[in-house]
C-alpha cells in the first residue's frame, strides 16, 4: 500500500499531534468479508489515513478475548489495510486481494491470541510524549477496566460514538444489546477524554448521559467522508427501477416497500418498475425473509442481490430512479450520502440524521405514510418525472462530505485532549510500569 505523502509534505499540523494508538479489532474480523458494512467502513477510513503516515504516528492495536490490548506489526496491518480496500471494491472474492487479506488477518488474529504485541505495547506506551488512544468501532467498548488500563499508561481516551439506537430502539436490537449499548455509552462517559460523533443528532442523543460528570468531555461533530467512485457511469436502464442499501433487518422498513411492490405488481403487472434489495440479511426479519422466498407476486419485481463489494453497488446505484431509504431511525445515513454523491436522487424517511446528511435534496417521508411512498416511487418511475428532475436539479447544490474534512476535525480534537491531559497521569504511569513484574495493559501479569 502507498504510504502517502512524504513526511516533508505531511500537513505541518501532524507535527504536533499526539501518538495515536488505533483499535483496528474489527478490521482483522473481516478478513473473508465481501462488503464492509457501515462501521467496517469507518475504522476502515481510520487505518488507511494513519496507514498513509509516517509509522511514528500510529500504533496499531487489537484486543484479545481476555481485554488485553496488543500491538500490532505496522507492515502487516498496512498490507491488510491495503488488501481490503482491494478485496471490497472488487467484483472477485476469490481475487488476490481478498485471499491476502484473509491470510493476513487470520495470522494478525493468532498473534493476539497468542499474546504477542501486549509488552510491546506497555514499552511503547512508557516513551515520552503525548498520545491518545482512539476506539472508532464500538467494539469492546463496554470494557472500562480494559481501556482504564491504557488510561493509565498515560493515553488520552477518545472513542467515535455512531448511534444510540441500540438503546433509544430498543425494539430494534437484538436482545441484550441495548444494555450492553448502555455500558459502552456509560464507559465513554466515565472515561473519555473527548469523544467524537458522526451528526448533531448523535450528540443531542448523546449529551443526557454525560452530564453525571463534573466537566463533561468535549463532543466533536464530524460527518463521516464518502470516497466517491473514478469508474463512468454505465448506460441507463431502458426499465426503471430502484434500489434499497442497507442490512435486511426491522429497523430498515423494508417490509413497507415489499407490501409496496406487492400492491404494484397486483395493480400494474409487467409495467412495474423493480427493486433491487442490496445488503446482508440480518436478525429479527423472518416476515421480511418470508415475502421475499414464498410471495410471488414480490418475487416478479424484487431481486435481493444481497451483499456484493462497493464496485457493484455503486454500478447498481448509478443506474437507478432514485435511492429509497424509509428507515425508522438512523445515526447518520452512508447510503444516503454514497447515492448522492454518485448523483442518484433519493427518496427518504424524514429524520433529523437523514436531514444532516441531504439538506433539501431528498423527498423526505413519513416511514409510515405507504400511500405516499407508493406515489413517490411510481412518479420516480415515469420517465420525464417532473420531481426528479427537480431534485437531480438541486443535487447540484450539494457537496458530499469528505475524509480529510472530517480529519481536520479530528486532528485538533485529539491534540486539544492530548495538550489537556494531566502531565501527573503519564508521570504515574510512568512510575508504574517499569517495575518488574508490572501488570500489562488490561491487567495480565507480564
Amino acid at each position: 500500500m502507498p504510504r502517502g505523502d512524504d513526511i516533508s509534505t505531511v500537513d505541518r499540523r501532524l507535527v504536533a499531534q499526539p501518538h495515536v494508538v488505533l483499535d483496528v479489532s474489527r478490521l482483522l474480523a473481516c478478513g473473508a468479508k465481501l462488503a464492509p458494512s457501515g462501521i467496517d467502513r469507518v475504522e476502515m477510513a481510520y487505518a488507511r489515513r494513519w496507514a498513509s503516515l509516517p509509522e511514528e504516528c500510529c500504533t496499531f492495536v487489537a484486543q484479545a478475548l481476555g481485554g488485553d490490548y496488543a500491538a500490532l506489526p505496522w507492515r502487516a496491518v498496512v498490507g491488510l489495510v491495503a488488501s481490503l480496500s482491494s478485496a471490497w471494491q472488487d467484483s472477485d472474492p476469490s481475487g488476490e486481494a481478498a485471499r491476502r487479506a484473509r491470510r493476513l488477518s487470520i495470522a494478525l488474529r493468532w498473534r493476539v491470541l497468542a499474546g504477542f504485541g501486549q509488552r510491546q505495547l506497555a514499552r511503547r506506551l512508557k516513551r515520552p510524549g503525548p498520545k491518545v488512544f482512539l476506539l472508532v468501532s464500538h467494539r469492546a467498548l463496554e470494557r472500562e477496566r480494559s481501556i482504564q488500563a491504557i488510561r493509565d499508561l498515560g493515553c488520552a481516551f477518545v472513542p467515535l460514538i455512531h448511534d444510540l439506537i441500540p438503546a433509544t430502539h430498543p425494539e430494534y436490537a437484538r436482545p441484550g444489546q441495548a444494555e450492553r449499548h448502555l455500558r459502552r455509552i456509560s464507559t465513554s462517559a466515565a472515561l473519555a477524554d473527548g469523544i467524537i460523533v458522526n451528526s448533531a443528532h448523535t450528540e443531542a442523543a448523546l449529551r443526557p448521559h454525560l452530564v453525571g460528570r463534573r466537566t463533561p468531555p468535549p463532543v466533536l461533530v464530524a460527518p463521516l467522508g464518502i470516497e466517491p467512485p473514478s469508474a463512468p457511469a454505465p448506460p441507463l436502464p431502458t426499465e426503471p427501477y430502484f434500489v434499497v442499501l442497507g442490512t435486511i433487518e426491522p429497523r430498515k422498513n423494508h417490509l413497507l416497500l415489499f407490501h409496496l411492490w406487492r400492491d404494484m405488481a397486483a395493480r400494474l403487472g409487467s409495467r412495474t418498475p423493480r427493486l433491487l434489495v442490496i445488503g446482508r440479511r440480518g436478525w429479527e426479519n423472518e416476515n421480511v425473509v418470508d415475502i421475499l422466498e414464498r410471495c410471488d407476486t414480490v418475487r416478479s419485481t424484487v431481486q435481493e442481490v444481497g451483499q456484493v463489494p462497493d464496485r457493484e453497488v455503486w454500478e447498481i446505484l448509478r443506474g437507478a430512479r432514485a435511492l429509497l431509504f424509509p428507515s425508522f431511525a438512523e445515526g447518520y445515513g452512508l447510503p444516503l450520502a454514497e447515492a448522492l454523491t454518485l448523483g442518484v436522487p433519493a427518496v427518504c424517511s424524514d429524520l433529523p440524521a437523514l436531514r444532516e446528511v441531504g439538506g433539501d435534496v431528498p423527498d423526505y417521508l413519513d416511514p409510515l405514510d405507504g400511500v405516499a411512498w407508493r406515489n413517490a416511487i411510481l412518479d420516480y418511475a415515469e420517465a420525464g418525472s417532473a420531481a426528479r428532475a427537480a431534485q437531480i436539479s438541486r443535487l447540484s447544490r450539494w457537496h458530499a462530505p469528505r475524509w480529510d474534512s472530517h480529519f481536520i476535525r479530528v486532528d485538533e480534537l485529539l491534540a486539544k485532549v492530548a495538550s489537556d491531559t494531566a502531565p501527573s497521569s503519564i508521570q504515574v504511569a510512568m512510575q508504574r510500569w517499569p517495575r518488574s513484574g508490572a501488570t500489562r495493559p488490561g491487567g495480565a501479569a507480564g
